[in-house]
């Protein structure tokens, strides 16, 4: 008996690690489109293409239907959520709501003295990686460093609540900035507005910092509605 404890403590410990696999693997896939809105969801042929159990499986895609990155879809089961302008705006709201907070309170921070040097300087790594990437660089990974530059920002604020608050919103946001957001123009007009909120920050200004992030996400979110509406439209049309 005491021979089969530890055998027993693997299997239980592995589980939560492969749903956890599972799901990493489902979200990423959900948040760049591959997956896309409307797309059904085969339990099967999702175990088979990730070598997995349906077990696993199973657990993920309860997880990501709670998130409301997936519903049922009648009897066929599963499929991707649609994204819907309207909780694409509701959301924006708020986030630009605490992008202003938390480039407030960083600026705050930096003219009282408590930013950190080393704060500072992986804020300018983070924004300075976003800045180069190529025009190759697939659009996944340029919204992924669109929210690094921000997540860094809420990390050197001083409030973990705001990361915190903001983070199951993100896979919603982002998928709808991969699904409709164009490559060149838009990118430069992003990180040229990233540099100010970053500067801001760094010099110490909490008001500027504040009316900076806050009108970045506020324009974002009016734009990337826009054009989900127009996709839509487009959609319908054909």
């Amino acid at each position: 008996m005491i021979e089969s404890v530890p055998v027993l403590m693997e299997s239980l410990a592995s589980t939560p690690i492969l749903v956890d696999q599972v799901y990493q693997r489902l979200m990423a896939a959900i948040i760049d489109c591959t997956l896309m809105p409307g797309q059904r969801i085969r339990q099967a042929e999702l175990a088979a293409s990730l070598g997995v159990s349906r077990a696993p499986v199973s657990h993920a895609l309860q997880v990501l239907k709670h998130q409301g990155l997936l519903q049922e879809s009648g009897r066929k089961g599963l499929e991707v959520a649609p994204i819907s302008p309207e909780r694409v705006r509701d959301l924006y709201q708020v986030r630009a709501s605490l992008d202003g907070l938390a480039a407030k309170m960083a600026a705050e921070r930096m003219a009282s003295g408590k930013l950190a040097k080393s704060d500072a300087d992986m804020l300018r790594r983070v924004f300075t990686k976003g800045f180069n990437l190529g025009d190759e660089t697939p659009m996944s990974k340029r919204v992924e460093a669109d929210i690094n530059f921000h997540r860094a920002i809420y990390r050197i604020c001083g409030n973990d609540a705001i990361a915190e608050a903001l983070e199951p919103l993100w896979p919603h946001m982002q998928r709808a900035m991969v699904l409709v957001l164009e490559a060149n123009m838009l990118r430069i007009q992003a990180w040229t507005e990233h540099r100010q909120i970053m500067e801001n920050v760094l010099a110490g200004k909490p008001a500027a910092s504040e009316a900076s992030a806050f009108a970045h996400a506020h324009n974002a979110g009016i734009h990337t509605e826009d054009r989900l509406r127009l996709r839509q439209q487009q959609t319908a049309s054909k």
